[in-house]
């Protein structure tokens, strides 16, 4: 029987985070066999792992959890492997599994996006009973239908888009709307739907600007003198996507034939891309202003989205994937994920997560609504 639990929260904040705590907290002690749980918390993700840095998780601090925003752990983008310390990144592994093994501890869960599953995995795979949730705004993490997080950013991307249209209608203008997504477009395409966006714009499908200047004008002959452009801040054109990988290709030669110089030099052009891809949003704006005729506008909305009171759904499937959490670690079911499948939890092995990412399919049944109801893609 299971009597010690760490938990950590690592990467970026999510809606959410705090459910899924109180959940695992209040399902330790809650026993029909009376043998409670004793649960502890590390502060600030893996750093606060390493630096030994705890809360007990219990009683009035698991009170009023459910419906605040942020994690009450705090958070951080440190890998074990690779953790700052001094000026210096060095490999702090070994003090972590010293400090779990500090505590008694018969299970960690580590909560977080793809990145937290990935370290999470390197830990398991020293010997430690590592049990994870998915969380993350952007649904990506391979293996469960919906990471807890998502609802909410989406809920709050259409709660926005839905006040820019009476601005756009009324000044007959485009509204380029960017939301959350580098590699993925769950929140894009959820929000865009939801708050009828006419044009919606994900990285899984590389855009054509004069596609998306075409739509807008079929829009003006219709008689719609305005236009929403919903664009994931990770979506590209073909024309730069080409480029990229051109890139890409050209580094990974230079890597298989040795030629040091020549990646120093791509490397560079890479983070050149970067930037430049930065302001994709706004060059998008300003280039369908000249081709249309129509005043356009950009709104960013970017960390507003991982704000706030998580919604409902969020706070029933972090509460639902909790308690399951806790539920494994009495059974010693370890080395897995707790995702959700056809609306039950399940276990899935992180090897199988780990590299992986969980990209909007091409024949989503979102992607052809949209095309049912007209809203072009930028193809």
């Amino acid at each position: 029987m299971a009597k010690h639990i760490g938990i950590l929260t690592a990467g970026g904040d999510s809606p959410g985070l705090n459910a899924a705590i109180r959940a695992i907290g209040k399902t330790a002690v809650s026993s029909s066999d009376k043998q409670n749980i004793r649960v502890i918390g590390f502060k600030d993700g893996f750093r606060g792992l390493m630096e030994n840095r705890t809360i007990r998780l219990e009683g009035e601090i698991l009170s009023n959890l459910l419906t605040l925003g942020g994690t009450i752990l705090g958070t951080s983008r440190d890998k074990p492997h690779r953790m700052p310390i001094g000026g210096r990144t060095m490999d702090m592994t070994e003090v972590m599994i010293d400090n779990y093994h500090r505590h008694h501890l018969d299970a960690l869960v580590c909560i977080g996006g793809g990145g937290t599953q990935k370290n999470a995995y390197r830990l398991a795979r020293k010997g430690i009973n590592i049990i994870t949730l998915p969380k993350t705004i952007d649904n990506d993490v391979y293996g469960t239908d919906y990471t807890f997080g998502f609802n909410t950013a989406m809920e709050i991307a259409t709660s926005a888009i839905d006040r820019l249209h009476s601005t756009a209608h009324s000044h007959h203008r485009i509204i380029v709307v960017e939301v959350m997504g580098h590699n993925t477009g769950w929140i894009a395409l959820g929000s865009g739907i939801a708050s009828g966006a006419d044009v919606i714009l994900i990285p899984e499908i590389p855009y054509d600007i004069d596609a998306i200047a075409g739509a807008v004008r079929n829009r003006l002959h219709r008689g719609k003198n305005f236009s929403i452009v919903v664009v994931a801040e990770g979506a590209m054109s073909a024309v730069d996507l080409n480029e990229y990988e051109k890139l890409r290709q050209r580094r990974y030669k230079a890597k298989k034939n040795g030629n040091e110089k020549k990646q120093v030099k791509i490397n560079k052009a890479l983070i050149d891309f970067s930037e430049y891809r930065a302001g994709n949003t706004l060059r998008l704006s300003r280039k369908l202003e000249q081709l249309t005729g129509l005043e356009s506008r950009l709104t960013i909305l970017g960390h507003l989205q991982r704000g706030g009171t998580p919604s409902a759904f969020d706070r029933a499937l972090a509460t639902q994937l909790g308690s399951a959490c806790t539920c494994a670690i009495r059974e010693g079911l370890f080395g897995v994920m707790v995702a959700l499948r056809n609306n039950e939890t399940c276990l899935v092995p992180l090897e199988e997560i780990v590299g992986k990412r969980k990209t909007v399919p091409l024949d989503h049944p979102w992607i052809a609504s949209v095309q049912r109801v007209g809203v072009s893609l930028g193809t």
